[in-house]
């Protein structure tokens, strides 16, 4: 944001304004017209990042407080259309993911196959927005020893060596059960925002900022960049949207 305001000459404040107004109106607008969504197979993960320090210099009486220290944005994707129908920022406790599960069972249109990894809280929250009325798998990544040591493996993980996958509810396809696709576009976030590097002086002060940022970010994603392996942005290969978006028009939802 101390860039922007840089390059284009104006207050940070006036950027910081910018954000909040554009962040509020792309979150009302997706709240509203991503809804009776017709998708089948959606997968759920969640994505680190941190608000006004890092966890472990969170002063006691803050801490358990969301905007300070760790905060997780629940993220689903469909897998299909790679749109991103409902995400979440919070913290990662059972609340959380059963208001996540509740909006995204909210937006859709009839049953699918929901697979997520293997983190409990996503049992009952399941469960208790969707029923019987869910496909849902499991799966679960195993990993080896992290190499090097020190701080070469603070920010390191292991080497993947194998899954296992399981049918939590109804008759979920193991083929289709996967959060690779979820997984990757959590990979886009952190790469496109600097808020979300695991080591940066960019981190979000107020979890508010953050929250108007990845609205606008998936406002961007959903509506006016185009996927390259379907040509479309995920928002129209959903059917949700006719055109592609431009900037001027995200930003004049503002207006």
């Amino acid at each position: 944001m101390r860039a922007t305001s840089r390059r284009v000459d104006v207050s940070i404040n006036t950027v910081t304004k910018l954000l909040v107004d554009v962040g509020t109106t792309c979150a009302e607008y997706q709240d509203k017209n991503l809804r009776d969504l017709r998708c089948k197979r959606i997968q759920c993960d969640e994505i680190w990042s941190f608000c006004y320090a890092k966890q472990e210099n969170v002063a006691p009486e803050k801490a358990g407080v969301l905007g300070y220290g760790d905060v997780w944005t629940w993220t689903a994707i469909d897998a299909d259309s790679k749109l991103v129908p409902s995400w979440l920022v919070g913290l990662r406790n059972a609340d959380y993911a059963k208001a996540f599960v509740a909006d995204l069972a909210a937006r859709l249109a009839g049953r699918v196959q929901l697979t997520t990894d293997g983190l409990k809280l996503y049992v009952n929250a399941v469960e208790d927005a969707l029923g019987s009325e869910i496909d849902y798998a499991i799966l679960v990544k195993l990993y080896g020893a992290t190499e090097g040591s020190g701080n070469e493996r603070r920010d390191s993980a292991g080497e993947c060596c194998g899954t296992t996958k399981g049918t939590v509810q109804g008759n979920a396809d193991e083929c289709h059960g996967s959060t690779s696709f979820g997984e990757r576009q959590n990979l886009k976030t952190r790469m496109s925002m600097r808020r979300f590097a695991r080591l940066t002086n960019g981190f979000s002060k107020k979890v508010e900022n953050l929250e108007h940022a990845l609205a606008l970010h998936y406002m961007h994603y959903n509506f006016a960049r185009i996927h390259k392996s379907l040509r479309v942005t995920p928002a129209m290969a959903a059917g949700v949207s006719d055109r592609v978006w431009s900037l001027a028009e995200i930003a004049s939802l503002a207006s």
